[in-house]
């Protein structure tokens, strides 16, 4: 039966891996300025515009659907053009692999950075990744989604358990679970289960790691142990030097003959009580009480 469900999961890889047609991100990411940004441990995520990108997005109600690990750059390991890969993530169709950042480049992506991380425990998160390269991706999962094809309508509370049932192939595994696992290994938590125990006087929290079939890639981007880093806030970002289409930005020249502030004009000086004139004669006032 495992062999059966492998083989449909396949098949329908295919399918749920194209693009679909007039996709344009309302706000693209700057290569450049998310190049310089990314530090090993950080996790990149991404819109993403396939039919099983639009699955894992409604199933998860968020726009995330896809999840990288920024590991740098991996040694031997290019594009074509040279560019070298940077990003560790399992993909339909290809599994655990490589990539470079451009392949994302396209779509609207978020950076979610752990917070504190020691660099050795950025190190063995990254390590534990590449060493994963070769898995191959879990098609039984795809099968679990398969039935969001159809138009039925899905409760909430069972959207994250029908997304997250998979084989339990340790050897197959999907992007989100792949990034969790690497997290896990440094105990750094993502949405752990918390409990309380002790007394009235003492309390403490216990947390537990969630399985990380459980995870999806939107929780990255909710949970409070990753903070979320915008490329175009850290490299300095000045509104006044936007130059809007509807509204022109008027020349310096221009600017400096019509400012009602020129150098040349001084500014009245301040008002100040007058003095009481005593000699005024005493004049009657009312008091209403």
């Amino acid at each position: 039966m495992g062999l059966v469900l492998d083989a449909i999961g396949k098949l329908m890889a295919n399918y749920l891996q194209k693009e679909e047609p007039g996709y344009e991100p309302f706000t693209p990411s700057n290569p450049d300025q998310l190049r310089d940004m990314l530090q090993p441990g950080d996790v990149l995520l991404v819109e993403g515009n396939s039919r099983i990108a639009g699955i894992i997005k409604y199933l998860t109600q968020s726009t995330w659907s896809h999840a990288c690990l920024y590991v740098g750059p991996i040694d031997g390991a290019v594009a074509p053009n040279g560019e070298p890969h940077v990003l560790i993530e399992a993909n339909i169709g290809e599994g655990v692999s490589s990539s470079p950042l451009s392949r994302h480049l396209n779509y609207h992506t978020r950076v979610c950075r752990p917070v504190g991380l020691s660099y050795e425990d950025r190190h063995t998160v990254c390590r534990y990744a590449i060493n994963r390269i070769g898995f191959g991706y879990d098609t039984k999962n795809i099968v679990d989604l398969a039935r969001y094809l159809f138009p039925m309508p899905v409760p909430q509370r069972y959207r994250r358990r029908m997304i997250a049932l998979g084989s339990g192939d340790p050897t197959k595994i999907i992007c989100s679970a792949l990034i969790a696992q690497a997290f896990d290994a440094v105990r750094y938590p993502i949405l752990p289960k918390i409990t309380t125990a002790g007394s009235r006087n003492a309390r403490r929290e216990i947390l537990h790691i969630r399985d990380s079939s459980l995870y999806m890639p939107r929780d990255f981007d909710i949970s409070p142990y990753f903070e979320v880093v915008k490329p175009t806030i850290i490299g300095g970002f000045d509104y006044t030097t936007l130059h809007w289409a509807d509204k022109q930005k008027p020349l310096a020249e221009v600017a400096d003959l019509f400012d009602p502030f020129h150098k040349g004009v001084h500014a009245p000086p301040p008002l100040v009580p007058e003095a009481a004139d005593e000699t005024a004669p005493a004049r009657d006032t009312e008091v209403v009480a």
